[in-house]
């Protein structure tokens, strides 16, 4: 097939912001049509396709290259300033070169898959630094079922920085923040689109996050205007990197020149019923139950209590504050904070963030401050979590759990029309404690005794996989007498223990509410073992889980305690354990 990749297609959208995104241009108006849905995927169809996951998982792990990542970087470090409102004229310098060469990627790429991968710029106007009209640049893969279309976005920032964010000039390669990213998304692109999925897959560039997340907050609140049904949003930024700097935003790393490369950390939002933690649990089951039996190297994916590092942003967020499940995958160790203040000596948001350093002064770096091969882990752990998320069935709903002896008794309601079922369970922790299957549509499980179950349920379809899980249900055990658990069974809340305890980064203190409530203010305040207030959350008390993050980041062991105030009074305090 041929398609022109070049006509353009405006649409007008309303403004949802004070100031915003406007003159939504898809240079390729194919593209908007198959991410609306509108297309025939026989059109699209692979003359052998790669659709069945076992075969996928192994096909994705087989082909993912360290070597083409390393190309990659090494061609955006190329263009020098990637800066949102650099040259868009030269052929070899600033964003518009740098976004011609990624396109043009995305088009080989689709030459070598039956030009079933269809790219296109991805445009719309704002001021950013001076300039008005910036581009995403995207690459479509057209799902094979339309009858319950919906899309999977992979995405990665490719614009750089200097210390000044619309510094023009600087060398701005950015190979951590976010080259690595940039690359991940388009070793994907060419890999994936090998293989055959159900829903549509959208595999993005985003440009203007250095500035406030532009392009990514274009691209959500187009598809929020459309109606487009995005399933999930899986975000790079800054996964490439292994080395710790001096200065790191919380929680991060644990000192200077520390080395981890084999941990990645999920970023999602929320606590209890969160659609966004359930993304993150739903990637590390896959890699563990998929792709985990034919790596050589073992990755630990640590799932993070808050939606990303303390006083920082991606461009997951603004997927989320349009109602789109998203997660944001970043490496475990991060070079600086990007404070840029005196004394500021990491790269990150600096000349700095370079590819490595000659150390023989023979003219070739000979060190690199990414690791190709840990960046290839990272595309692989991307790549297995999309490729069941998009191959699987539809998620179920669930609403009925009930404590019945030493089990819990599952009644799913809707979409019972599977064979089996997944059930999660989680008690102290952000991650599930177990995972259990399940016959039919009404079962009994039997997990270990707990104060507090998290229950939620996924579909299992007659491929073996799993949906996106449902949201969560939370059953108190009042069969069992504990400490933490209120004396009075019509006690009108109580204070949960954090979760999860012990940490090392950050925890979501709970409040449950079992009757409506009239105050004025309700408030969290952390104390340390003296006594001394340390911290005051803001926290609003209505019927069900209510949540707050504390995060301190490192630098902290031991005892602290944490105590409800409402409207100046103490209801009830518990203690926690910083485990640094």
């Amino acid at each position: 097939m041929k398609f022109s990749y070049f006509l353009t297609f405006i649409v007008f959208l309303p403004c949802t912001h004070l100031i915003c995104q406007t003159n939504i241009v898809f240079t390729n108006p194919i593209t908007e049509q198959l991410v609306k849905g509108n297309f025939n995927p026989a059109v699209y169809s692979s003359s052998s396709p790669i659709n069945q996951h076992d075969e996928v998982i192994v096909y994705l792990q087989n082909n993912v290259s360290p070597d083409s990542l390393k190309s990659y970087i090494l061609s955006l470090a190329s263009f020098e300033n990637r800066n949102t409102a650099s040259d868009t004229v030269s052929t070899n310098i600033g964003i518009g070169a740098a976004r011609r060469w990624a396109f043009q990627k995305f088009a080989s790429f689709s030459a070598q898959a039956e030009n079933r991968l269809i790219p296109s710029y991805f445009q719309f106007d704002r001021n950013i630094c001076g300039v008005m009209q910036h581009r995403n640049v995207i690459a479509v893969l057209p799902g094979t079922d339309t009858s319950l279309h919906e899309v999977i976005v992979i995405e990665g920032h490719m614009d750089s920085r200097c210390e000044n964010e619309c510094d023009i000039t600087c060398q701005a390669q950015g190979i951590e923040d976010n080259a690595s990213g940039a690359a991940l998304v388009l070793e994907l692109a060419r890999v994936m689109s090998k293989c055959s999925y159900k829903n549509t897959l959208v595999f993005m560039l985003t440009i203007g996050e250095e500035q406030g997340l532009y392009g990514a907050d274009a691209f959500a609140d187009y598809c929020n205007l459309n109606d487009i049904p995005v399933k999930a949003v899986f975000n790079n930024d800054v996964i490439g990197g292994i080395i710790c700097g001096q200065t790191s935003s919380a929680p991060s790393c644990p000192g200077l020149n520390n080395i981890d490369s084999t941990q990645v950390r999920i970023f999602s939002y929320g606590g209890f019923n969160s659609p966004y933690k359930q993304l993150a649990r739903f990637i590390k089951l896959q890699y563990k139950e998929e792709l985990l039996p034919f790596v050589n190297i073992p990755m630990m994916i640590t799932i993070m209590s808050s939606e990303d590092r303390a006083g920082r942003g991606g461009d997951h967020i603004p997927f989320r504050q349009n109602g789109f499940v998203s997660c944001r995958f970043t490496s475990a160790n991060e070079h600086g904070d990007a404070s840029n203040g005196p004394g500021y000596t990491d790269r990150q948001h600096t000349t700095e963030d370079i590819l490595g350093i000659d150390t023989n002064t023979d003219g070739t770096i000979d060190s690199f401050f990414v690791d190709f091969n840990y960046l290839a882990r990272n595309a692989c752990i991307n790549a297995t979590g999309a490729s069941i998320a998009a191959l699987g069935p539809k998620k179920p709903d669930f609403n009925i759990a009930t404590i019945l002896g030493p089990g819990i008794i599952i009644h799913i309601t809707q979409e019972a029309n599977y064979s089996f079922y997944r059930v999660g369970v989680r008690s102290t922790t952000n991650d599930w404690d177990s995972v259990y299957t399940i016959s039919g549509y009404y079962d009994t499980i039997f997990p270990p005794v707990s104060n507090i179950y998290y229950v939620s349920v996924s579909s299992v379809d007659e491929n073996g996989l799993e949906s996106l899980f449902s949201k969560e249900i939370i059953l108190q055990n009042s069969q069992i007498s504990v400490a933490d658990i209120a004396a009075e069974p019509e006690n009108p809340l109580e204070l949960l223990q954090n979760r999860p305890n012990p940490f090392d980064e950050a925890t979501i203190i709970g409040v449950l509410v079992n009757k409506p409530l009239s105050y004025k203010k309700a408030e969290i305040r952390v104390f340390d073992v003296n006594g001394k207030k340390v911290e005051t959350l803001d926290i609003a008390l209505k019927l069900g889980v209510n949540e707050v993050s504390y995060e301190h980041g490192y630098g902290k062991t031991g005892t602290y305690f944490y105590t409800l105030i409402i409207d100046g009074k103490e209801i009830s305090r518990k203690s926690m354990i910083f485990a640094n």
